[in-house]
């Protein structure tokens, strides 16, 4: 077993007043696997700046300045976070979706492993595998 010490223990993370989270599933699920680097550059600022609802409307100039993109690049990451149901967006609005359970590659093997009909049914039904 794996004892884990803080690194820098003068400098632990806490949650400020006005917080933002990042939801594990973006990893576990697969989502983070099917976007490129200024997608997902574009993820984290809309969490970032998003309110409670996920809501945010910066506009492409504006966030091209902040992750040094043009705003070709900013709708081209834009695009796939719309097709990859990560995001909504109806000019000027973003909105950070929820990562419901049907909403990524559900039943796919993780790293190269077989998922057991038991995992398979557990995620059809909801469950966390």
């Amino acid at each position: 077993m794996i004892v884990k010490r803080l690194v820098c223990p003068e400098r632990v993370r806490r949650t400020p007043p006005h917080f933002s989270w990042v939801d594990h599933r973006l990893v576990r699920d697969g989502h983070i696997e099917r976007c490129g680097p200024e997608a997902l550059a574009l993820y984290l600022l809309l969490v970032t700046v998003g309110d409670a609802e996920g809501l945010s409307y910066y506009s492409d100039a504006s966030i091209g300045r902040l992750l040094n993109m043009d705003e070709v690049l900013v709708r081209s990451a834009r695009k796939e976070l719309t097709d990859s149901n990560l995001v909504a967006y109806r000019r000027p609005l973003y909105q950070v979706l929820s990562l419901s359970p049907g909403s990524a590659e559900r039943s796919r093997p993780r790293n190269g492993q077989c998922l057991s009909i038991g995992e398979i049914l557990q995620q059809a039904m909801g469950g966390e595998a």
